[in-house]
């Protein structure tokens, strides 16, 4: 039978059909694709190759008695709150330097906020206190920076102010240093000094909530995984920096951690 231009055509857009019902079969198969590569905040761990991926940041709020009292809070009626951060606000500093550390946008009014830091190798819903420290791996030296200005001029005004705490670089921190090296932080000496003078200086036994019943107390409220690292808290005598100023934080039985501010 002699076939005809049309059924040639026909032919044709069949064939294109099939190829492409095929082609569509097979990345159905070999699943989505990804668009682009999102980087991945990751941490140094102190005497491994080995890097910690962080899922989630997390920070607990006013959590030592007199900073919160020079937050214009009453310590003794409040219960935990907690806030985040962006993953990459993460900026690593390695055990002896001293990190140069970019003056956000923004803001005249840019503060210092020296904290332990806690990240976690498991974790679950409703975490018990007692079993709460199980799920830590390790501890870091932290800097919670602020953009007080910001975070005060929204509060006032009721508003959300995390633009004054969720930005780019906020989150320096040191490496961490596993439990099973380290032990955990109950009590010891935290302080911070800008350009050799002392600001802040407290024990870590003032804390408000303990690094357990943070734990404890955000497993109620969200599921906390692998990767979660918590901020937990600063003490009293928060205050500005301004470029070239030097940061040195220290923390009991951890290295000390500085960034210059540029």
């Amino acid at each position: 039978m002699k076939r005809t231009r049309r059924d040639l055509f026909k032919s044709a857009a069949v064939a294109g059909a099939g190829a492409a019902l095929a082609g569509d079969s097979a990345q159905a198969q070999a699943g989505p694709k990804m668009l682009f590569e999102a980087a991945r905040a990751t941490i140094p761990i102190v005497g491994s190759s080995d890097v910690f991926a962080v899922r989630r940041i997390y920070c607990i709020g006013r959590n030592y008695a007199a900073h919160s009292r020079e937050m214009g809070s009453d310590p003794t009626r409040e219960p935990p709150f907690f806030f985040q951060k962006p993953t990459d606000a993460i900026q690593n500093v390695k055990i002896g330097d001293v990190a140069d550390h970019p003056y956000p946008s923004l803001t005249k009014n840019y503060h210092y906020e020296v904290e332990l830091v806690a990240a976690l190798k498991t974790g679950g819903r409703n975490i018990s206190l007692d079993k709460a420290l199980d799920h830590v791996f390790g501890y870091a030296v932290g800097l919670d920076m602020t953009r007080r200005d910001l975070q005060q001029a929204l509060a006032n005004e009721k508003k959300p102010w995390e633009i004054g705490k969720s930005f780019d670089r906020s989150a320096p921190l040191g490496p961490i240093h596993p439990v099973d090296k380290v032990g955990h932080f109950t009590q010891g000496a935290i302080s911070l000094a800008v350009n050799g003078i002392v600001k802040q200086n407290a024990n870590l036994s003032f804390m408000i909530w303990s690094v357990a019943e943070q734990i404890a107390k955000l497993s109620e409220a969200n599921e906390l995984f692998p990767g979660d690292i918590i901020y937990s808290g600063t003490p009293e005598n928060v205050g500005p920096v301004v470029k070239g100023d030097v940061i040195l934080c220290k923390i009991e039985k951890l290295p000390d951690m500085s960034v210059k501010i540029v």
